[in-house]
């Protein structure tokens, strides 16, 4: 059985902010996938036993829109989802998974490749959010559409998205866009709840909108055009908001290295997906530069530019 290829995502800018309704910018990152599998192995057991769980959760909530029947069919025969997208770490290992079982099992499939326009996408865009709910309680329904789309995504509030052409990357530049290993996975759920706990102050919800967005959306708008020089001057902002506002989800290990970025102007970090652990995001004009500053940490270039 051959089955396609499901990436992972990363969410470029956004987090949390699109809850609020602020723009998104996602693209899909190759480097890791995932695909639905029958042959034996350890990795098997362990992905199988979930998808038994899914089944149920198929079963009761969508019997109207999977064939329900031959998933659970062949989740009893061993069927497992065979990935090396890492869990908790913010590139979208369930959204791979649910995008995976969408294109096999769905049983009037929106085809990515005829006539799609936002109001498919927004239609994408919730289903998935409803099937990505087992594992996280609550979802945008963004991470299982980039992995099912695999192509860059802009958000421009939660009913209003669409496809987006980025700047050629330049594999000789200097910059780069890259990810920090932080050496634990972090939990959705948790950080989440700190998000919204948060959001019950005034004062939070007020440097959110005014802010926080702000900076968001400018950053967005900046890095589609290819405008490096204003992308830095707000990216500077941005890391320095989520340094006060974000830091309980920033992981522990990455806290000094968070505010060495933003002390020397070398690069500047934001959260990759809700945080807690798994990977950070960083940005900076001279890659080599900051890599001497970040030696003791794992890194991974996304996009030179």
């Amino acid at each position: 059985m051959k089955n396609p290829l499901f990436y992972a995502k990363i969410l470029l800018f956004g987090e949390y902010g699109i809850i609020e309704n602020s723009k998104g910018l996602t693209i899909p990152y190759n480097f890791y996938q995932g695909a639905l599998k029958f042959e034996p192995s350890e990795i098997a057991e362990e992905s199988n036993a979930h998808l038994k769980n899914y089944a149920k959760f198929l079963e009761e909530n969508f019997a109207d829109t999977f064939d329900t029947k031959s998933f659970s069919e062949d989740v009893a025969n061993g069927m497992y989802f065979d990935s090396n997208i890492p869990q908790g770490y913010g590139v979208g290992s369930s959204g791979a998974l649910v995008a995976a079982i969408y294109d096999k099992y769905a049983l009037n499939k929106i085809d990515i490749n005829q006539n799609l326009n936002k109001e498919k996408i927004s239609e994408l865009k919730a289903l998935f959010g409803n099937l990505e709910s087992h594992f996280h309680g609550k979802s945008s329904g963004i991470d299982p559409l980039i992995c099912y789309m695999n192509i860059p995504l802009l958000i421009q509030s939660k009913d209003d998205i669409s496809t987006i052409g980025l700047p050629s990357a330049n594999t000789d530049g200097k910059g780069a866009v890259f990810l920090i290993n932080s050496g634990t996975p972090g939990e959705t759920a948790p950080m989440i709840h700190i998000f919204f706990e948060k959001m019950k102050k005034e004062g939070f919800r007020k440097t959110l909108k005014e802010e926080f967005i702000k900076y968001n959306n400018a950053c967005i708008e900046n890095f589609v055009k290819g405008e490096y020089n204003p992308l830095f001057a707000n990216l500077q902002k941005l890391s320095a908001w989520g340094y006060e506002h974000f830091r309980p989800m920033i992981p522990q290990k990455l806290v000094n290295a968070w505010k060495t970025g933003i002390d020397t102007d070398t690069y500047y970090l934001k959260l990759c997906g809700s945080g807690g652990g798994g990977y950070v995001l960083g940005f900076t004009q001279d890659y080599d530069k900051a890599k001497s500053y970040l030696k003791d940490f794992q890194t991974e270039v996304i996009y030179k530019f």
